[in-house]
C-alpha cells in the first residue's frame, strides 16, 4: 500500500493533523473515514483518489469526492459542530501555520492570517507601490519578518507569458491577479517554501467588494460569487504549480465557510463598512486601524495592473488590454 500511496497537501480529523502513516492506516482499515476529513489534499492510492471538500488542492479527481476505478465511491463532506466565526478562523490558521509563508498585502484579510500564523511574510509590487508600503507598515506593527519583492515591467511581461499558458480564463482581471501571485509563488519556490498562506475567499464570504454596498440582493450575490471561487482557485493554483508551490486558504476552511455563511448578509455590509464580521474578529488580534483599513485589490495596490496597461499601450494596444493579452497566444 505504501508504495502506491501519494498525498499532496494535508488532511485532518477532529482538529488533529494526520501523518501519512495515519492516513495509510485509515485507508487500509476504514477508508470511509476519509469522507469526514478536512484539510487541503489530493490523495492517490491503489486505483483510488480523493480531493478535499472544496477542491483547494488541485488534482485530476472531482472536488470533494472519493473515486475508485473511475467511479465515485463517496463524497467528502465532514460533519463538524458549528463554531463561532472567530474560533473557526483561529483553528483554520492554527492547522496551517506549521510551515510556509504568508502573502501579505496589508489589508485585513492577509494581516489577520499573518498575525495568527506568526510566520515570515512576503509582499509584491513595483517600486513605491501602495502594497509594498502598506505591507511594511503592517509587518512592523505585527513584529513579523517581511520580504518585499520589487518587480519591474520587463519581469511582468515575462510572467504574463507564463501565466497565460496555464490560467483557465485569460481576461485582463484574471491575468493581472495571476501575474501578481506569480511573483509571490516564484519567491516562495526559490526559498524552499511549498505552502503560501493567503486570504482568498474572504471577500466572497464576508462581503468585501465595494459593489456589495449598493447590492439589491446581497445574499444572492454572495452565493453567486462564492460559487465562482472554484475557477479562481484553479487559476491561483495553476500559477503556484509553476513554482512547485500551492496556496493554502484558511478562509476556505470548511469551518470558516459554514460559520461565515450562517451570518446574515445584512450583518456583513452596511453603513459604509464591508466585511464587518471579519473586521470584528481581526480587531481581537491586530490594531484597529489595520482591521478597518480599506485596501485596493492586489492587482491595483501592487501597481501590476497599471504596468500591464502601459505594456499594452507600448505594444500598440492603446484601448484594449484584452487585445494585448490575446497576442501572446498568437505568438505562442
Amino acid at each position: 500500500m505504501e508504495s502506491d500511496f501519494y498525498i499532496r497537501g494535508w488532511a485532518e480529523s477532529g482538529g488533529i493533523r494526520l501523518s501519512d502513516d495515519k492516513i495509510i492506516e485509515m485507508l487500509n482499515h476504514t477508508p470511509g473515514l476519509l469522507s469526514q476529513c478536512t484539510g487541503e489534499f489530493y490523495i492517490r492510492w491503489n486505483n483510488c483518489s480523493a480531493r478535499d471538500h472544496f477542491g483547494i488542492m488541485p488534482g485530476p479527481s472531482p472536488a470533494g469526492t472519493i473515486v475508485c476505478d473511475g467511479k465515485k465511491l463517496a463524497s467528502i463532506d465532514p460533519r463538524l459542530p458549528p463554531v463561532e466565526v472567530g474560533r473557526a478562523i483561529e483553528t483554520a490558521v492554527a492547522l496551517r501555520r506549521d510551515e510556509g509563508i504568508v502573502a501579505l498585502s496589508g489589508g485585513v484579510d492577509s494581516a489577520l492570517i499573518a498575525a495568527l500564523a506568526g510566520r515570515e511574510c512576503v509582499a509584491v509590487g513595483l517600486e513605491g507601490s501602495h502594497d509594498l508600503r502598506r505591507a511594511r507598515l503592517v509587518a512592523d506593527e505585527l513584529g513579523l519578518p517581511l520580504e518585499c519583492v520589487t518587480v519591474r515591467e520587463e519581469d511582468i511581461k515575462e510572467a504574463l507569458r507564463k501565466v497565460l499558458r496555464v490560467i483557465p480564463r485569460k481576461t485582463p482581471v484574471d491575468a493581472s491577479i495571476a501575474t501578481t501571485l506569480y511573483f509571490v509563488a516564484e519567491w516562495a519556490g526559490e526559498h524552499g517554501y511549498e505552502r503560501i498562506l493567503a486570504g482568498q475567499g474572504a471577500d466572497e464570504l464576508f462581503g468585501g467588494y465595494a459593489r456589495y454596498l449598493k447590492s439589491e440582493n446581497l445574499e444572492e450575490e454572495l452565493k453567486t460569487d462564492f460559487k465562482g471561487l472554484q475557477i479562481q482557485s484553479k487559476r491561483d493554483q495553476s500559477v503556484a504549480a509553476l513554482h512547485n508551490t500551492y496556496f493554502s486558504m484558511p478562509y476556505m476552511d470548511i469551518r470558516v465557510v459554514r460559520a461565515a455563511q450562517a451570518i446574515p448578509a445584512c450583518n456583513k455590509v452596511g453603513e459604509g463598512i464591508r466585511k464587518r464580521p471579519l473586521r470584528e474578529v481581526a480587531e481581537r488580534h491586530i490594531p484597529h486601524e489595520v482591521a478597518y483599513y480599506e485596501k485596493k485589490a492586489m492587482q491595483y495596490g501592487s501597481g501590476i495592473w497599471k504596468a500591464i496597461q502601459r505594456l499594452a499601450r507600448q505594444n500598440g494596444y492603446k484601448k484594449s488590454v484584452q487585445g494585448y493579452l490575446s497576442q501572446f497566444n498568437r505568438v505562442e
